[in-house]
Protein backbone atom coordinates (compact mmCIF):
# COMPACT_ATOMS: atom_id res chain seq x y z
CA UNK A 1 0.00 0.00 0.00
CA UNK A 2 2.88 2.37 0.70
CA UNK A 3 4.47 1.95 -2.37
CA UNK A 4 0.93 2.58 -4.54
CA UNK A 5 0.54 5.70 -2.20
CA UNK A 6 3.86 7.06 -3.50
CA UNK A 7 3.49 6.20 -7.29
CA UNK A 8 0.24 7.69 -7.17
CA UNK A 9 1.54 10.83 -5.87
CA UNK A 10 4.93 11.48 -8.10
CA UNK A 11 1.61 10.16 -10.73
CA UNK A 12 -0.20 13.44 -9.30
CA UNK A 13 3.01 15.76 -9.19
CA UNK A 14 3.73 15.08 -12.78
CA UNK A 15 -0.12 15.75 -13.40
CA UNK A 16 0.05 19.17 -11.17
CA UNK A 17 3.04 20.64 -12.90
CA UNK A 18 1.01 21.09 -16.21
CA UNK A 19 -2.20 21.95 -16.18
CA UNK A 20 -2.22 24.94 -17.69
CA UNK A 21 -0.55 23.39 -20.71
CA UNK A 22 -3.62 20.63 -20.81
CA UNK A 23 -5.76 23.09 -20.25
CA UNK A 24 -4.74 24.80 -23.02
CA UNK A 25 -4.70 21.74 -25.23
CA UNK A 26 -8.20 21.13 -24.08
CA UNK A 27 -9.48 24.84 -25.07
CA UNK A 28 -7.81 24.17 -28.75
CA UNK A 29 -9.62 20.92 -29.21
CA UNK A 30 -13.18 21.89 -27.43
CA UNK A 31 -12.76 25.33 -30.30
CA UNK A 32 -11.83 22.64 -32.63
CA UNK A 33 -14.72 20.73 -32.11
CA UNK A 34 -17.26 23.80 -31.80
CA UNK A 35 -16.29 25.26 -34.74
CA UNK A 36 -16.54 22.18 -37.13
CA UNK A 37 -20.20 21.60 -34.71
CA UNK A 38 -21.46 24.52 -36.23
CA UNK A 39 -21.16 23.77 -39.89
CA UNK A 40 -22.74 20.27 -39.50
CA UNK A 41 -26.45 20.06 -39.46
CA UNK A 42 -28.49 16.72 -38.20
CA UNK A 43 -29.69 14.95 -41.59
CA UNK A 44 -31.25 11.69 -42.10
CA UNK A 45 -28.34 9.71 -42.52
CA UNK A 46 -26.36 11.57 -40.00
CA UNK A 47 -24.69 14.79 -39.72
CA UNK A 48 -24.16 16.43 -43.26
CA UNK A 49 -21.62 19.45 -43.75
CA UNK A 50 -21.81 22.38 -45.96
CA UNK A 51 -25.61 23.25 -45.54
CA UNK A 52 -25.03 26.47 -42.88
CA UNK A 53 -21.99 28.60 -41.78
CA UNK A 54 -21.71 30.13 -38.14
CA UNK A 55 -22.61 33.77 -37.86
CA UNK A 56 -19.83 36.03 -36.66
CA UNK A 57 -21.99 36.33 -33.24
CA UNK A 58 -21.59 32.54 -32.81
CA UNK A 59 -17.62 32.53 -33.88
CA UNK A 60 -17.01 35.04 -30.92
CA UNK A 61 -18.96 33.35 -28.30
CA UNK A 62 -17.22 30.25 -29.24
CA UNK A 63 -13.63 31.30 -29.27
CA UNK A 64 -14.72 33.53 -25.71
CA UNK A 65 -15.82 30.23 -23.81
CA UNK A 66 -13.36 27.68 -25.11
CA UNK A 67 -10.62 30.84 -23.69
CA UNK A 68 -13.04 31.03 -20.34
CA UNK A 69 -11.82 26.92 -20.21
CA UNK A 70 -8.28 28.21 -19.35
CA UNK A 71 -9.18 29.25 -15.85
CA UNK A 72 -11.72 26.69 -14.53
CA UNK A 73 -9.10 25.14 -12.53
CA UNK A 74 -8.69 28.35 -10.63
CA UNK A 75 -12.18 29.67 -10.83
CA UNK A 76 -14.17 26.71 -11.61
CA UNK A 77 -16.78 27.94 -10.49
CA UNK A 78 -17.04 31.36 -12.66
CA UNK A 79 -16.37 29.93 -15.74
CA UNK A 80 -19.27 27.63 -15.51
CA UNK A 81 -21.36 30.77 -14.61
CA UNK A 82 -19.41 32.72 -17.92
CA UNK A 83 -19.76 29.87 -20.26
CA UNK A 84 -23.47 29.02 -19.25
CA UNK A 85 -24.62 32.56 -19.78
CA UNK A 86 -22.66 32.54 -23.23
CA UNK A 87 -24.32 29.65 -24.13
CA UNK A 88 -28.18 30.55 -23.09
CA UNK A 89 -27.53 33.77 -25.10
CA UNK A 90 -26.28 31.44 -28.70
CA UNK A 91 -29.16 28.81 -27.47
CA UNK A 92 -31.73 31.66 -27.33
CA UNK A 93 -30.74 33.96 -30.43
CA UNK A 94 -28.78 30.92 -32.63
CA UNK A 95 -30.38 30.27 -35.68
CA UNK A 96 -29.52 27.47 -35.26
CA UNK A 97 -26.97 28.21 -32.89
CA UNK A 98 -23.60 26.95 -32.62
CA UNK A 99 -22.25 24.29 -30.07
CA UNK A 100 -21.15 26.77 -27.71
CA UNK A 101 -22.74 24.76 -24.47
CA UNK A 102 -20.19 21.88 -24.95
CA UNK A 103 -18.13 24.10 -22.96
CA UNK A 104 -20.72 25.12 -20.05
CA UNK A 105 -20.63 20.87 -19.89
CA UNK A 106 -16.60 21.05 -19.56
CA UNK A 107 -17.41 23.63 -17.06
CA UNK A 108 -19.54 21.98 -15.21
CA UNK A 109 -17.61 18.68 -15.52
CA UNK A 110 -14.88 20.60 -13.58
CA UNK A 111 -16.99 22.19 -10.87
CA UNK A 112 -18.31 18.74 -10.36
CA UNK A 113 -14.98 16.93 -9.68
CA UNK A 114 -14.10 19.33 -7.08
CA UNK A 115 -17.04 19.83 -4.94
CA UNK A 116 -19.17 17.78 -2.88
CA UNK A 117 -22.14 15.56 -3.99
CA UNK A 118 -25.20 18.00 -2.16
CA UNK A 119 -23.56 20.95 -4.59
CA UNK A 120 -22.68 19.27 -7.61
CA UNK A 121 -26.61 17.79 -7.88
CA UNK A 122 -27.86 20.65 -7.15
CA UNK A 123 -25.10 23.16 -9.41
CA UNK A 124 -26.04 19.91 -12.14
CA UNK A 125 -29.91 20.71 -12.26
CA UNK A 126 -29.36 24.66 -12.20
CA UNK A 127 -27.38 23.91 -15.54
CA UNK A 128 -29.44 21.38 -16.90
CA UNK A 129 -32.27 23.27 -16.13
CA UNK A 130 -31.42 26.28 -17.43
CA UNK A 131 -29.50 25.22 -21.10
CA UNK A 132 -32.26 22.85 -21.95
CA UNK A 133 -35.01 25.34 -20.97
CA UNK A 134 -33.64 27.72 -22.77
CA UNK A 135 -33.23 25.59 -25.82
CA UNK A 136 -36.26 24.15 -25.66
CA UNK A 137 -38.63 27.51 -25.20
CA UNK A 138 -36.37 30.39 -26.96
CA UNK A 139 -34.95 28.26 -29.74
CA UNK A 140 -35.66 28.26 -33.21
CA UNK A 141 -36.23 24.74 -33.58
CA UNK A 142 -38.81 22.38 -32.18
CA UNK A 143 -38.83 21.86 -28.62
CA UNK A 144 -38.42 18.01 -29.17
CA UNK A 145 -35.47 17.94 -31.25
CA UNK A 146 -32.48 15.91 -31.19
CA UNK A 147 -30.29 18.88 -30.47
CA UNK A 148 -31.99 19.94 -26.85
CA UNK A 149 -32.39 16.38 -25.51
CA UNK A 150 -28.48 16.11 -26.37
CA UNK A 151 -28.09 18.86 -24.15
CA UNK A 152 -30.28 17.53 -21.31
CA UNK A 153 -28.27 14.43 -21.35
CA UNK A 154 -24.38 15.76 -21.38
CA UNK A 155 -25.32 18.44 -18.83
CA UNK A 156 -26.63 15.06 -16.83
CA UNK A 157 -23.57 13.23 -18.04
CA UNK A 158 -20.92 15.57 -17.06
CA UNK A 159 -22.29 15.93 -13.24
CA UNK A 160 -22.54 12.25 -12.66
CA UNK A 161 -18.45 11.63 -14.47
CA UNK A 162 -17.45 14.75 -12.13
CA UNK A 163 -18.78 13.39 -9.51
CA UNK A 164 -17.85 9.73 -9.99
CA UNK A 165 -13.86 11.16 -10.50
CA UNK A 166 -13.98 13.16 -6.97
CA UNK A 167 -15.49 10.19 -5.64
CA UNK A 168 -12.35 7.92 -6.68
CA UNK A 169 -9.70 10.79 -6.25
CA UNK A 170 -11.36 10.91 -2.58
CA UNK A 171 -10.75 7.08 -2.18
CA UNK A 172 -7.40 7.02 -3.60
CA UNK A 173 -7.09 9.56 -0.77
CA UNK A 174 -8.25 7.38 2.01
CA UNK A 175 -6.02 4.35 0.89
CA UNK A 176 -2.69 6.85 1.00
CA UNK A 177 -4.00 8.39 4.13
CA UNK A 178 -4.25 5.01 5.39
CA UNK A 179 -0.90 3.51 4.01
CA UNK A 180 0.88 6.55 5.54
CA UNK A 181 -0.84 5.95 8.85
CA UNK A 182 -0.43 2.83 8.93
CA UNK A 183 3.52 3.23 8.19
CA UNK A 184 4.30 5.77 11.21
CA UNK A 185 2.27 3.38 13.15
CA UNK A 186 4.88 0.42 11.94
CA UNK A 187 7.56 2.82 12.55
CA UNK A 188 6.45 4.31 16.23
CA UNK A 189 5.37 0.73 17.56
CA UNK A 190 9.00 -0.72 16.57
CA UNK A 191 11.27 2.04 18.22
CA UNK A 192 8.56 1.56 21.41
CA UNK A 193 9.64 -1.80 21.18
CA UNK A 194 13.12 -0.87 21.06
CA UNK A 195 12.55 1.36 23.91
CA UNK A 196 11.18 -1.24 26.23
CA UNK A 197 13.91 -3.57 25.27
CA UNK A 198 16.53 -1.17 25.91
CA UNK A 199 15.13 -0.50 29.52
CA UNK A 200 14.82 -3.96 30.09
CA UNK A 201 18.63 -4.31 29.52
CA UNK A 202 18.87 -1.46 32.08
CA UNK A 203 17.50 -2.95 34.81
CA UNK A 204 19.02 -6.56 34.32
CA UNK A 205 22.28 -4.51 34.24
CA UNK A 206 21.56 -2.92 36.75
CA UNK A 207 20.52 -6.34 38.99
CA UNK A 208 23.75 -8.06 37.60
CA UNK A 209 26.21 -5.16 38.21
CA UNK A 210 24.41 -4.74 42.12
CA UNK A 211 25.12 -7.94 42.87
CA UNK A 212 29.30 -7.64 41.81
CA UNK A 213 29.62 -4.14 43.33
CA UNK A 214 28.02 -6.32 46.60
CA UNK A 215 30.09 -9.36 46.51
CA UNK A 216 33.32 -7.00 46.49
CA UNK A 217 31.81 -4.80 49.63
CA UNK A 218 31.65 -8.40 51.57
CA UNK A 219 34.92 -9.49 50.09
CA UNK A 220 36.99 -5.96 50.67
CA UNK A 221 35.19 -6.32 54.27
CA UNK A 222 37.17 -9.83 54.97
CA UNK A 223 39.63 -9.16 53.63
CA UNK A 224 40.64 -5.88 55.90
CA UNK A 225 39.10 -8.12 59.08
CA UNK A 226 42.25 -11.01 58.35
CA UNK A 227 44.38 -9.20 57.29
CA UNK A 228 46.27 -9.13 60.17
CA UNK A 229 45.99 -12.25 61.76
CA UNK A 230 45.48 -14.62 58.12
CA UNK A 231 47.09 -13.11 55.22
CA UNK A 232 45.86 -16.03 53.74
CA UNK A 233 42.77 -15.48 53.61
CA UNK A 234 43.23 -11.85 52.91
CA UNK A 235 44.44 -12.95 49.84
CA UNK A 236 41.92 -14.92 49.08
CA UNK A 237 39.11 -12.28 49.52
CA UNK A 238 41.23 -9.89 47.40
CA UNK A 239 41.69 -12.46 44.60
CA UNK A 240 37.71 -12.74 45.02
CA UNK A 241 36.93 -9.00 45.05
CA UNK A 242 39.37 -8.90 41.80
CA UNK A 243 37.43 -11.59 40.23
CA UNK A 244 34.25 -10.39 40.88
CA UNK A 245 35.28 -6.65 39.71
CA UNK A 246 36.14 -8.34 36.05
CA UNK A 247 32.87 -9.84 36.20
CA UNK A 248 31.04 -6.46 36.65
CA UNK A 249 33.14 -4.95 34.37
CA UNK A 250 32.78 -7.43 31.14
CA UNK A 251 28.43 -7.80 31.73
CA UNK A 252 28.81 -3.79 31.91
CA UNK A 253 31.05 -3.80 28.43
CA UNK A 254 28.53 -6.09 26.80
CA UNK A 255 25.49 -4.72 27.67
CA UNK A 256 26.42 -1.11 26.86
CA UNK A 257 27.19 -3.04 23.50
CA UNK A 258 23.74 -3.97 22.80
CA UNK A 259 22.31 -0.54 24.42
CA UNK A 260 24.38 1.64 22.35
CA UNK A 261 22.75 3.22 19.03
CA UNK A 262 23.57 1.87 15.64
CA UNK A 263 26.57 3.85 14.11
CA UNK A 264 27.72 4.91 17.20
CA UNK A 265 31.50 5.13 17.49
CA UNK A 266 32.75 1.55 19.52
CA UNK A 267 34.66 3.78 22.29
CA UNK A 268 33.48 7.20 21.84
CA UNK A 269 35.53 9.47 24.09
CA UNK A 270 33.05 12.88 24.55
CA UNK A 271 31.46 12.78 28.06
CA UNK A 272 28.46 11.22 28.35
Amino acid sequence: MNRFARGFARTRCWFGARPLAFDGVLAVLSLAAMVVGSFAVNGVHGPEFGTRTPAARSVVLMVLVAAALLYRRSHPRGVLVFTSLLSVIELGFGDPSAPVAMSAVIALYTVASRTDRPTTWRVGLITMAGLTGTAMFFGSTPWYTQENIAIFAWTGMASAAGDAVRSRRDFVDAIRERAERAERTREEEARRRVAEERLRIARDLHDVVAHHIALVNVQAGVAAHVMDRRPDQAKEALAHVREASRSALNELRATVGLLRQSGDPEAPTEPA
